[in-house]
């Protein structure tokens, strides 16, 4: 989940613990273009005010306005969209049918925002027909299932990032990651590095960086990027992170010390041009970032695209660019 999704529960609760009541909707399919993926919360309090969306703006509009005053005493789906014309129609022609349940037990609500602060994955089970919901466990390989008469919410960072260096960028990256929903873990062995470092809301790993690829048990939902400038830690965390199935690996560097490092890992380690295709280095996509939070940023955009699986040469340009940054997606392009 994204952690604007904690702010709409967080809200919900501070509604529920006043007094005020409120109900959830929850996006749980979509069809064609749609604004807001499944999972995508909103809560409407019964006096019009509201946390999150759903959709661009005018789904959620419709909803705040059949909802104000008139909370469900049930779990409903809602559909926009489509050929019906009672539905409201949305103006990018998708489709998206929700779940709106009242909000009227604190508990399990209370439980999924302490979880999920504690960085914790929890599935919540609702019976649409009873309303009934319960609470377990859950972990990265969970994601939203919706068959009509059970919703299963995840609620969590799914997604995973870990961080191999504990400079500037890192701190600037490891924050970027955190708001767009991530579970994110820097390591660094060395002492100087881990005694500035201060940003409390990741995990910090004081062993080798290859320990640390092997403990986190690097799956196809995380994300690992080396930002170290030294070879001898940089290419530990890779040499392992290779053989693993990572959805994205960045390596931060030039172009000419890119080249350098897969000409060392192939000739000195045996890595496979194959397993050498999946490094993104230069790191980030080319937007002339000079800066270590325009550095971050670069490397987030190229990471969310290559997660959604956007090609990233079909979506950038050349002839709207500067010459000096056509030069660095060519050069990033064959590196």
């Amino acid at each position: 989940m994204e952690s604007v999704d904690l702010d709409v529960l967080t809200r919900a609760l501070h509604w529920l613990k006043s007094g005020k009541p409120a109900c959830l909707v929850t996006v749980v399919k979509t069809y064609g273009s749609s604004p807001r993926p499944p999972g995508a919360l909103l809560a409407i309090r019964g006096d019009g005010r509201f946390c999150g969306s759903v959709s661009g703006g005018c789904v959620d509009e419709d909803l705040i306005e059949r909802y104000r005053g008139a909370l469900p005493a049930h779990p409903e789906v809602v559909r926009y969209g489509g050929s019906d014309a009672e539905r409201l129609q949305l103006p990018c022609d998708g489709v998206v049918e929700l779940v709106v349940e009242p909000l009227t037990q604190m508990d399990w609500l209370s439980d999924v925002v302490d979880n999920i602060r504690q960085r914790k994955i929890s599935c919540r089970h609702l019976n649409l027909g009873s309303g009934k919901s319960r609470l377990v466990a859950g972990d990265h390989n969970n994601v939203l299932s919706y068959g009509g008469e059970m919703l299963i919410n995840v609620f969590g960072p799914q997604w995973r990032l870990l961080i191999i260096g504990a400079g500037q960028t890192s701190k600037y990256l490891a924050e970027i990651a955190i708001a767009l929903g991530y579970d994110v873990s820097v390591c660094d062995p060395r002492e100087e590095y881990r005694r500035e470092w201060e940003l409390t809301t990741v995990d910090f790993v004081e062993g080798m960086p290859d320990d640390a690829v092997q403990d986190m048990q690097v799956d196809n939902r995380t994300a690992v990027v080396t930002l170290t400038h030294d070879p001898k830690l940089d290419d530990l965390a890779l040499l392992e992170v290779l053989n693993s199935d990572a959805f994205y690996i960045g390596v931060l560097g030039s172009s000419a010390s890119n080249r350098k490092r897969r000409e060392r890992l192939a000739r000195h380690f045996n890595v496979s041009a194959e397993q050498l295709d999946r490094l993104h280095g230069p790191v980030g996509l080319p937007i002339g970032s000079r800066t270590p939070p325009e550095i971050a940023l670069s490397i987030m955009a190229e990471m969310t695209a290559v997660r959604h699986g956007q090609s990233l040469m079909e979506n950038t340009k050349p002839e709207s660019l500067q010459p000096s940054t056509r030069l660095r997606l060519v050069d990033k392009a064959i590196a």
